[in-house]
């Protein structure tokens, strides 16, 4: 009867034993008990930890994670109506024509501390409020560059014969230069405040896949570099507008933390106030457009806070 309880005993540590990875695992060992009055076996139960260890795994994109990232951009713009307006001249000039400038690669250019910024760059902070739910705050430094080889459509007024001279039946022709050069390259700076959604669609021990979509809004404090009519040319930051975009990413995370990142935005910016001339003149420009961004880069996610 004895050696039969014994018997059922282990096999029922056996069974439980096997229902969690984590679950404790219980021994059974008979050990001798010498007494005059029974002289027979008694039973021992032992409890000790399982021997193998097993790791929990760590979103990495959980409530209360940070995220820095740092990444490269190419933008695309629709065409847009620049109005020019100040003393002596209102006028606009219609479907101006515009892209973005690349820097060529050369590693001391696009990775010389002193340096970084001159590329179309994006960086941003991001954090967790919820898991796999983000608040950014970030900055989309791109570049815009009105094509200087390009005929328009002119409507207004200049007062300065020599520059109205310029303008033949409702056209004006930009390629010479005199009249504008019309560029935001230091840059066309989108400072940014966004959410997005993380979404995990392939999940193995080291490696994750995330897909994110959102959106944000922002201001534009652009350094536009205007040269019109011949005034000195004005080249400094001013706050010009806002923003809006749509945002969705393609994230990949090895080791739970280093974040490769692929991203496509679609936006709209308005600026109303864009200084066109070096002084304090009332000089301004206005104008508004859409664009398309793809920016790219890499990143690091941690906690800041402990989980058990």
């Amino acid at each position: 009867m004895k050696k039969l309880l014994v018997i059922g005993l282990v096999m029922s540590n056996f069974v439980f034993a096997q229902k969690a990875k984590n679950d404790t695992v219980h021994t059974v060992s008979i050990e001798e008990i010498a007494t005059p009055e029974y002289g027979q076996k008694k039973i021992k139960i032992e409890t000790t930890p399982s021997g193998e260890t097993y790791q929990k795994e760590v979103n990495p994109f959980k409530k209360g994670s940070v995220m820095a990232f740092w990444g490269w951009n190419f933008s695309t713009y629709s065409n847009s109506d620049i109005h020019f307006k100040g003393d002596g001249y209102d006028f606009q000039l219609n479907n101006v024509v515009a892209h973005d400038r690349q820097s060529a690669f050369r590693w001391n250019l696009y990775f010389n501390p002193s340096k970084v910024t001159i590329p179309q760059v994006n960086y941003r902070i991001t954090y967790f409020i919820k898991d796999n739910l983000g608040i950014t705050l970030g900055m989309d430094h791109m570049k815009y560059v009105m094509d200087q080889n390009q005929t328009v459509d002119f409507q207004g007024y200049i007062n300065n014969p020599e520059y109205a001279s310029l303008v033949n039946n409702g056209k004006v022709d930009l390629s010479d230069s005199k009249l504008l050069t019309f560029e935001h390259t230091d840059g066309l700076n989108y400072v940014n405040i966004g959410a997005q959604k993380y979404i995990n669609i392939y999940d193995k021990k080291n490696l994750d896949i995330f897909w994110s979509y959102g959106g944000g809004i922002g201001a534009l404090i652009p350094k536009s570099n205007v040269q019109l009519m011949g005034n000195e040319r004005s080249d400094r930051f001013h706050l010009a507008g806002f923003g809006a975009d749509v945002r969705t990413a393609l994230s990949i995370v090895a080791l739970k933390h280093i974040v490769v990142q692929v991203e496509g935005k679609f936006g709209y910016i308005n600026m109303p106030d864009i200084k066109t001339t070096l002084n304090n003149k009332p000089d301004k420009a206005s104008q508004d457009f859409v664009y398309g961004e793809v920016d790219f880069g890499i990143g690091y996610t941690f906690n800041t806070r402990k989980y058990n």
